[in-house]
């Protein structure tokens, strides 16, 4: 059998020590957001079931996806969309065989984080 000196190898890198790359970061923010809008999907369901239910459990409703908390979460589900439709259009981009390459891909997901920011203020302005 070899002799293998087992402690003077290299450790493989980490999980807390490695640094995800942007196009990781925002493969895993792409698949939270699709998740995400659904059970805003389930909450905004919920508020057109209540108002065709009675006036007293739309109120429940209203007064819950109005208050702070509501509030909160549609603005975030608002970002949550922008992402994953800015990421959408990317890999729309990329199945054609385009925009390939590290330096690209990169500037390509900072361009999707900044246009999904501008859409979700304009959003919050214009609603």
């Amino acid at each position: 059998m070899a002799d293998v000196n087992r402690g003077n190898r290299p450790l493989s890198p980490h999980v807390s020590i490695y640094r995800f790359p942007l196009n990781a970061i925002l493969s895993i923010a792409h698949r939270i957001t699709g998740v995400g809008l659904s059970i805003t999907a389930l909450l905004v369901v919920w508020w057109f079931l209540a108002a065709a239910i009675s006036p007293g459990y739309f109120a429940t409703a209203d007064w819950f996806l109005t208050s702070w908390l509501g509030t909160l979460i549609m603005v975030v589900s608002a970002f949550g969309l922008w992402l994953h439709f800015c990421n959408g259009i990317r890999h729309l981009i990329w199945d054609t065989g385009s925009w390939f390459g590290n330096h690209r891909v990169t500037v390509s997901g900072q361009a999707a984080i900044v246009i999904a920011v501008i859409l979700t203020i304009a959003t919050i302005i214009l609603a």
